[in-house]
């Protein structure tokens, strides 16, 4: 069965920021341009901090909650936004709706909306994926213990990240490829999929699924 499965393509990618024009800011805003912006831009505030430098505060993973606390100066908001986990919605635009939903409710909290400084409006950004072709080639299973850990960063983003919204399965390209075995793998798959690769970075998440392969190749030998 293995001669006839495709081997796994490693690809490596990056996310370009596209400036959208639309800037909020207040908080009605930001709330008016979200019912409107596209899923893409979305996408970018809360995963485009896994690829670009961070300088901000690590507490708050995503770029709306950010802006909350630096800009508007509101902990309350902030915290609500930070534990968003963009993995439980299936949708972008089921993620939108959660966003709004929250925003929606600290409208009717305050008398006012809180305002930021013109320098520190809310910028929309939108998110276009570039994907490069490494020539790297997985053969079997047992050979991501050695690939994994020297796969880049953007790699594991393409595989572990981006695939959830590439794919109609909504999972990542290792389970993906691992069900061509049947349910020879079946246990393996379960593991890749308690991994949350939100609420860290991609080096950490990297050392993770090295180590999940080692550990589960070890025990299966």
């Amino acid at each position: 069965m293995a001669n006839n499965i495709n081997p796994f393509e490693i690809k490596d990618c990056a996310l370009i920021a596209i400036a959208t024009g639309k800037r909020a800011q207040n908080l009605r805003e930001l709330k008016e341009y979200l019912n409107t912006i596209g899923t893409d831009s979305i996408y970018y505030h809360f995963w485009g901090s896994s690829l670009r430098p961070r300088f901000d505060d690590p507490e708050y993973h995503n770029d709306f909650a950010i802006w909350a606390a630096h800009s508007l100066h509101d902990k309350f908001l902030a915290e609500r936004l930070a534990v968003i986990d963009p993995t439980e919605f299936s949708e972008l635009n089921d993620l939108r709706a959660e966003i709004i939903e929250i925003i929606e409710e600290r409208l009717d909290e305050v008398d006012y909306p809180l305002w930021s400084k013109r320098d520190q409006q809310f910028e929309f950004i939108r998110s276009q994926i570039v994907i490069f072709n490494t020539e790297r080639k997985v053969y079997s299973p047992e050979d991501f213990q050695k690939v994994v850990p020297e796969m880049s960063v953007g790699s594991i983003f393409y595989h572990f990240i981006d695939s959830r919204r590439r794919l109609s399965s909504s999972i990542d390209d290792f389970q993906n490829w691992l069900l061509n075995y049947g349910n020879d793998y079946e246990d393996l798959c379960l593991q890749i999929r308690e991994i949350d690769p939100y609420f860290s970075t991609l080096s950490k998440l990297r050392s993770e699924l090295a180590q999940l392969f080692t550990d589960y190749f070890r025990r299966r030998n």
